[in-house]
């Protein structure tokens, strides 16, 4: 009965706890008398957990407010030097690693090419184990201050088995792949350190939830558009803020049907909304209608061809009508396929983003708009707003790394217990300097080819 009771008063420690890391972490800075309102708090409770949180160095006093008529209001924000985080996008054509602390600024990052269908899983592996090496390396980071790391990859995530996350990539290749055996065998990182695992379109819906273009809606659908298409649903708590809990799907958005006999898609189906929507269809479909691009262009050099092409400067070319009418098919399968989400899912908003989302989108989306407007039903459709989601195409590595920050979070902000620790070790400072706002960018971007 005493240890039952002794953990009933530990976890409700660590809800306290997490409730006003939560609240700072998206609201602050606030003041303590500000936190008790926000959490449901008592003043005591507040005292006691403020106190905790800035002895193990992850609140800090960030300047003083006045009252009305009384003493001055001490601030309070969640120290950005309290943790570090990785995140990681296992993107179609590059792996992405970018070190974070806690406000989610970036502190280094690399970048490893992968060449045309060059999926290899161990080559990946090797990707991933050299880019976290270096990011740790290029800032002088301790790697014992990771909360965790965080990877998004193409594919359905089951975790179901004795060898963690297991990946089915289908367009990728990959059947069954242990990723998470394989990446813990391989990274060098202590063991206490955990692997978040999910689905980069998943991740980057809850950046864009946390952050961007669907903070505080109730419901939005997120669109992932690069060489591949993917989507996600994210469902915000109350307010549409950040509360502890999952309600989130990965959606194979791109393997739903636009066209009854169509083109086959890289999957092996027919009609798939990838076989018209994704930068590499795209790619093929241009040069199968004649389009002037050499037999080797990558994704990224054959659409920004194709878009120049049917949307030339003032004072140059004619449009290419080939590419306009290519393009304009292509704005009709997405527009019918935003439909689809907004039909089955009753978004608020939906997002379109992706490397390749965000380099199409100035030019076809208010065609996407009104086809998906045609292709919805009346009151669906007006109730959902389609914009293009405002994290840039970083937003998948981002959402990578609020996947270890959000456990973290959700705990309270303790720790993984160590392997054989019985209690759960305090984080430290990492950097004393004054930290650079959120979202910026540091000048240690590399380029690198070789695992």
């Amino acid at each position: 009965m005493a240890e039952r009771d002794r953990r009933t008063v530990r976890d409700l420690r660590r809800g306290n706890r997490a409730r006003v890391l939560q609240r700072l972490y998206f609201d602050g800075p606030l003041s303590r008398q500000e936190l008790g309102p926000a959490t449901g708090l008592s003043s005591g409770s507040i005292s006691n957990v403020v106190t905790e949180l800035a002895a193990e160095r992850l609140l800090e006093e960030a300047g003083v407010v006045d009252s009305d008529g009384g003493r001055p209001r001490t601030l309070l924000r969640v120290a950005p030097g309290g943790a570090l985080l990785i995140g990681i996008d296992i993107g179609e054509t590059r792996v992405r690693v970018e070190l974070f602390d806690l406000s989610l600024t970036e502190l280094a990052r690399t970048e490893r090419l992968l060449a045309q269908h060059g999926h290899d899983v161990e080559r990946i592996v090797a990707h991933v184990r050299t880019g976290v090496a270096h990011v740790l390396s290029d800032a002088g980071a301790d790697p014992h201050e990771l909360l965790g790391i965080g990877i998004g990859v193409p594919g359905i995530i089951e975790r179901e088995g004795p060898e963690g996350a297991v990946v089915h990539g289908q367009t990728m290749g990959w059947a069954a792949v242990p990723f998470e055996k394989l990446l813990r065998t391989a990274v060098d990182v202590p063991d206490e350190v955990p692997l978040f695992i999910d689905n980069g379109a998943k991740t980057l819906g809850q950046a864009e939830m946390w952050f961007g273009g669907g903070r505080g809606a109730g419901t939005a659908a997120i669109a992932l558009i690069g060489s591949g298409v993917g989507a996600s649903v994210i469902h915000g708590g109350e307010d549409g803020a950040f509360d502890g809990n999952d309600r989130s799907n990965a959606l194979e958005w791109g393997h739903t049907t636009v066209h009854m006999r169509g083109r086959r898609c890289r999957c092996g189906s027919i009609g798939c909304l990838e076989a018209y929507a994704g930068a590499e269809a795209m790619r093929e479909r241009w040069q199968e209608a004649g389009g002037p691009l050499p037999a080797d262009s990558d994704d990224e050099t054959a659409l920004a061809a194709l878009l120049a092409a049917a949307f030339p400067p003032p004072g140059g070319p004619a449009p290419d009508q080939v590419a306009v009418s290519l393009l304009d098919e292509t704005a009709e399968c997405l527009g019918a396929a935003v439909a689809d989400l907004i039909n089955l899912f009753l978004p608020e908003r939906v997002l379109l983003g992706g490397w390749a989302g965000l380099q199409i989108g100035p030019h076809l989306l208010p065609d996407i708009r009104r086809y998906a407007r045609e292709y919805a039903l009346r009151h669906t459709g007006a109730r959902a707003t389609v914009e293009l989601g405002r994290l840039g195409p970083d937003a998948v590595t981002v959402g990578a790394a609020t996947l270890p920050l959000s456990d973290f979070l959700a705990r309270g902000g303790t720790r993984p217990l160590p392997v054989g620790g019985d209690e759960p070790s305090r984080p430290g400072s990492v950097r004393k300097s004054v930290p650079a706002p959120r979202w910026s960018h540091t000048p240690t971007t590399t380029l690198e080819t070789n695992p």
